[in-house]
């Protein structure tokens, strides 16, 4: 089960890094708070410098279901996001950044779906697959990751 939320938060930090998001930090721990039980954690800071509202959400959308596809992908099994309920908080963080973008529920569920295949092309390339699994890895071996981790790993791959 660790492994599968090492590639699920693996999948959401390499995307907002991607995406130009500063990843502070990535962790597999359980949470134990009063909110949803959650099984990893991705915190990532965005500079919003000259950049729309619509723009903001495009991003969103893509790093909340960058988790559940690269499970998806990870596991073998193509499941669609909303219908798993480990992914219930994933979908629901990308339906509402696509609600400013798509205010119609179906034409918001067709971007969404295919964000999600987009999402899922662009990770089951060789060299972006190699470095979600080595963030993956680095989860496993530490469980929790800071920035400067982070920064440091993903860096060796895209400097």
């Amino acid at each position: 089960m660790t492994e599968i939320i090492a590639y699920h938060e693996a999948g959401h930090a390499l995307m907002a890094y991607l995406l130009g998001g500063v990843v502070r930090q990535v962790t597999i721990e359980p949470d134990q708070d009063d909110g949803p039980r959650r099984g990893g954690d991705t915190q990532v800071v965005w500079r919003h410098a000259g950049e729309s509202d619509k723009e903001f959400a495009r991003k969103s959308v893509q790093v909340h279901l960058a988790g559940p596809v690269a499970e998806m992908i990870h596991s073998g099994e193509p499941y669609h996001p909303a219908f798993v309920a480990e992914w219930a908080a994933d979908w629901e963080g990308a339906a509402q950044a696509a609600a400013l973008l798509h205010p119609d529920q179906f034409k918001r569920l067709q971007y969404l779906e295919q964000t999600s295949r987009r999402v899922y092309q662009q990770f089951q390339a060789d060299h972006l697959w190699m470095v979600l699994a080595a963030l993956a890895d680095a989860l496993l071996a530490h469980e929790t990751l800071d920035q400067e981790q982070v920064d440091e790993l993903l860096q060796e791959f895209f400097d």
